[in-house]
């Protein structure tokens, strides 16, 4: 096969090239701030993380490590080679020909634009796949620690402290549930490339103007979007699947960052509410924008994933809970997210 032949749906270069530039820069605070920020949030991934670990029981003899701080062109360029390293093996290459390039650098460059609106606006990331091993990496996109904690007038040490809690509990999701990242990136696989193999990827991106339309017509989410593309009984159910998980990750996350508690972040209450109020604002472009782009769905995804880890460490204790982590036939279902004692009664009977 040529090279030509061979070049990928989207230039991911031309993705991390063009988000890094269209990055927007971060807040305007003294030298003596920032060193202080980025200090505190490397430091703080590791004192966090082992909080984590004393929660959930999860992790018990991994090294400790710290995150890397990054800022906003940094955390586009590591997105794009996390999206290049899962996607690899799903999206299948461009037609041979001449345009191939032109194709795969025009995808490049709306994918470089999406993730320069979200560079603004991601606190932090664990990226199972990024890193020089591609074997995971823990970002903190410092200045927008910095703009949110301003915004939100909060101690700076607390808010820092709460967001690698966060993401910390992300990196100890993968890492201590060996399964986990080679079963997110099969499912992946499978929704992708099922995608690609029933009608092209040309077809398929031809359908998404009139989601996304629909999007906006119905006032719904990026979910929407998302399932107007799924003709197949078996990508509706790998979709599901996914988002279950991804529900799940995230609700997990928010739940163990609020119950570490007031001893390790002592103004918690207070930064969960005024950052829960702060996820609800916006201008009117950049609510479209966000709804557009799922933004808003990931927000439901941390109350009701939250909701889930609430009721079923209520009802069984971390210990039961942690069940969910045996294998994937004990992750939740969309419907057992909905219903928490669902899951309890297939899993605890």
């Amino acid at each position: 096969m040529s090279e030509v032949a061979t070049r990928p749906v989207v230039d991911w270069s031309r993705a991390a090239s063009t988000g890094a530039y269209l990055a927007r820069g971060g807040p305007v605070v003294s030298r003596e701030e920032a060193e202080l920020a980025v200090s505190e949030l490397r430091d703080l991934t590791t004192e966090a993380e082992a909080h984590v670990r004393e929660l959930t029981g999860l992790g018990d003899g991994l090294p400790l490590l710290p995150g890397d701080v990054v800022d906003r062109p940094g955390w586009v360029r590591s997105a794009a080679s996390g999206l290049d390293a899962l996607t690899a093996k799903a999206l299948p290459p461009n037609p041979a020909g001449k345009l191939a390039p032109v194709l795969a650098g025009s995808a490049g460059v709306q994918t470089g634009v999406v993730l320069a609106f979200l560079a603004s606006r991601v606190l932090g990331q664990y990226d199972p796949f990024g890193g020089p091993d591609q074997r995971g990496r823990l970002l903190l996109v410092a200045p927008n620690v910095v703009t949110a904690q301003q915004a939100l007038r909060v101690p700076g040490r607390d808010f820092r402290m709460w967001v690698c809690l966060h993401e910390s509990t992300h990196r100890l999701q993968f890492t201590s549930v060996d399964w986990l990242r080679d079963y997110f990136a099969d499912e992946v696989e499978r929704l992708v490339g099922g995608l690609a193999d029933d009608e092209g990827v040309g077809d398929l991106l031809s359908r998404l103007p009139d989601a996304l339309r629909e999007v906006k017509r119905a006032k719904a989410d990026g979910v929407v979007a998302v399932g107007q593309l799924l003709r197949s009984p078996e990508q509706r159910a790998v979709f599901d699947r996914l988002l279950a998980l991804s529900t799940l990750l995230e609700g997990h996350a928010d739940y163990v960052m609020d119950a570490v508690g007031p001893s390790v972040v002592p103004t918690v209450e207070t930064i969960r509410a005024r950052f829960t109020d702060r996820r609800k604002g916006g201008g009117p472009l950049d609510r479209v924008l966000r709804t557009l782009l799922g933004v808003d769905a990931k927000i439901r995804q941390y109350a009701q994933g939250a909701a889930f880890t609430r009721h079923v460490v209520g009802r069984v204790g971390m210990a039961g809970f942690n069940a969910v982590w045996t294998s994937p036939n004990t992750l939740p279902t969309r419907a057992e997210i909905a219903e928490p004692e669902a899951w309890v009664r297939r899993v605890h009977p």
